[in-house]
Order: C-alpha cells, then sequence, then structure tokens
C-alpha cells in the first residue's frame, strides 16, 4: 500500500522539482540582461519548484509510520499535491506575465495567481495537521 503512495509522490516530487528547474532558464536569462523580466519573480518560480518538490519527497520518506486511516490518507495525497502544483504554476504564471496576485484582481492572469497562492495556502495547513496527525503518539 505504502510502494504505490510512495512512488506517486516520488513522481509528482520529481516533476514539480523539474518544473522548478526549468524555471531556473529564465531566472538566469533575466539575471544576466538577456530577458526583460522580474528578477524575484523568476527566483521565487524557480524556489517554489524545487522547495514544493523537497516538500513532496519529505511527505513520501515519512508516510509509512504516519498513522492515517485510509480516507486521511487520500486526503494527505489531494491536498500535498495541489499545494506543490498550484505554488509552482502560480509562481510561474506570476514570472511570466509580471502578475503577483496579491488581490483577486483583473487581469485574470493575476486572479488566477491570487486564486491558485490562496487555496494552496488553506491546502498546506491540511497537510501540515495531517502530518501531525498522523505522527502523534498513540495516533490511529
Amino acid at each position: 500500500m505504502y510502494d504505490a503512495l510512495q512512488r506517486r509522490l516520488a513522481f509528482h516530487g520529481a516533476a514539480v522539482i523539474l518544473l522548478g528547474l526549468l524555471a531556473g532558464f529564465p531566472y538566469a536569462l533575466v539575471v544576466t540582461g538577456d530577458l526583460a523580466g522580474s528578477e524575484r519573480a523568476w527566483r521565487m518560480a524557480h524556489m517554489e519548484g524545487v522547495t514544493n518538490g523537497l516538500l513532496i519527497f519529505g511527505v513520501a520518506a515519512v508516510a509509512p509510520v504516519l498513522r492515517l486511516g485510509a480516507g486521511a490518507r487520500r486526503a494527505l495525497v489531494a491536498c500535498l499535491l495541489f499545494t506543490a502544483w498550484a505554488n509552482t504554476v502560480a509562481s510561474v504564471i506570476g514570472a511570466a506575465t509580471g502578475n503577483r496576485g496579491l488581490a483577486l484582481a483583473a487581469p485574470p492572469a493575476n486572479a488566477l495567481v491570487f486564486v491558485l497562492f490562496s487555496a494552496a495556502i488553506v491546502t498546506v495547513f491540511a497537510v501540515v495537521g495531517l502530518v501531525m496527525q498522523g505522527g502523534r503518539r498513540g495516533a490511529e
């Protein structure tokens, strides 16, 4: 049961890291002045992918010792994958379009970045809560 879960998380962790690594190319081009754009935004896009992918790897590593029922495990995986992909995709869209997503406002790319980041805030708290629940002594 945990082998399949860990393989799924390993795949998505690597895929999210790959997207973050790919975002490193425009970041480098912006740093060298060969591409117009925000250095801060592309650095964030690069690091969001790497950091969120590592979060997935970390949860995959501890998954076998977490005491969670089947439903809680499914919720953990769904929230974790949504968090990682939403954060990474939102940061890439934000960097590519010049939108920070600080408010639910036009243009549509800005609204999308805002919605993805806002939803990821909720789901990352669910991830942390579920890992804490599954990891506490005597958890069932």
